[in-house]
């Protein structure tokens, strides 16, 4: 009788067995050892390890679950700020699994599960921190101090999953299109206001300073022709003073000086006509040098 398909066959049993005992784990994982459904431990460090054979008969199953930072995004969210208007954020949140047991106690060891758990509450802590400020608390150094509040307020709830939150930021903050567009429009009638302020200052000032340099400019035509009118009142009567002083010594001199500018003024122009008597009193130093009566009588 052929018996080696007999010790073949116990070969394969057995290193079926063997197989279904041993598992590895590396870095990046933590492992679940599961008896019956019951959790009999977990393995955090890597390496090669033991467990009861055929899990198809419910004894040693284990269960891999992540043992390394975990990310979860939320994008393009809506919240409601404490004004009354939307806002659009995106933001994100940094987990790890720290407790495999009460992992797999409330999740059934599940990431999509908890994943969906921590993102309904990811969503709700944003909203109830935005709520509680205005728009501009998130681009301003508050905006830390918020990202600390979701997280603090994320804690206890992850706790219950047997997770732990490491950290949660948000990326943008923005405004919804139609608050935008809102916002714009504020802003452009702000704008436009303003600049119809400074316009009409710069008109008011524009005016003080004309009627100011007019003022000036009528006041110092007013002092120079007043100074002036003095300079020539002065000037005239030292002219006179000169004449009087000049007549009182000399009367004949004097005469003939004025006799002598009368017939420049008269006779500057070559195409003046003179109807006179010869014998009028204007002729008389022609006549005369001396400008003798008796001489202009004579004639």
């Amino acid at each position: 009788m052929n018996r080696l398909p007999i010790i073949g066959g116990i070969v394969a049993l057995v290193l079926i067995i063997l197989s279904g005992s041993i598992f590895v784990l590396n870095e990046r994982d933590q492992a679940i050892v599961v008896r019956f459904g019951k959790i009999q431990r977990v393995v955090s460090e890597p390496g090669l390890y033991f467990k009861m054979p055929l899990s198809i008969f419910d004894l040693d199953s284990v269960q891999i679950v992540e043992d390394r930072l975990i990310r979860l995004d939320r994008e393009d969210l809506r919240v409601q700020v404490s004004g009354g208007k939307f806002y659009v954020v995106d933001a994100f949140l940094v987990f790890r699994i720290s407790d495999a047991r009460q992992f797999r106690e409330t999740v059934s060891g599940s990431l999509a599960v908890a994943e969906r758990q921590l993102g309904i509450r990811f969503e709700d802590g944003l909203r109830a921190v935005y709520g509680r400020r205005g728009f501009q608390a998130a681009l301003s150094e508050e905006r830390l101090a918020m990202m600390l509040e979701v997280r603090d307020q994320l804690r206890p709830e992850a706790a219950k999953f047997g997770i732990e939150i490491e950290d949660v930021r948000v990326l943008r903050t923005d405004l919804t299109n139609e608050v935008s567009s809102q916002t714009f429009e504020r802003m452009s009638a702000e704008r436009l206001a303003e600049a119809e302020r400074l316009r009409a200052r710069g008109r008011e000032a524009e005016r003080r300073i004309k009627a100011a340099a007019d003022r000036g400019v009528v006041e110092t035509k007013a002092k120079a022709q007043r100074e002036a009118e003095i300079l020539r009142g002065q000037g005239e009567a030292i002219r006179n003073k000169v004449f009087a002083e000049a007549f009182g010594r000399d009367p004949e001199f004097f005469d003939f000086y004025r006799s002598m500018a009368a017939y420049r003024e008269a006779l500057q122009d070559s195409n003046t006509t003179l109807v006179l008597s010869p014998n009028s009193e204007f002729f008389r130093f022609f006549k005369d040098a001396n400008g003798s009566k008796k001489a202009t009588s004579g004639q």
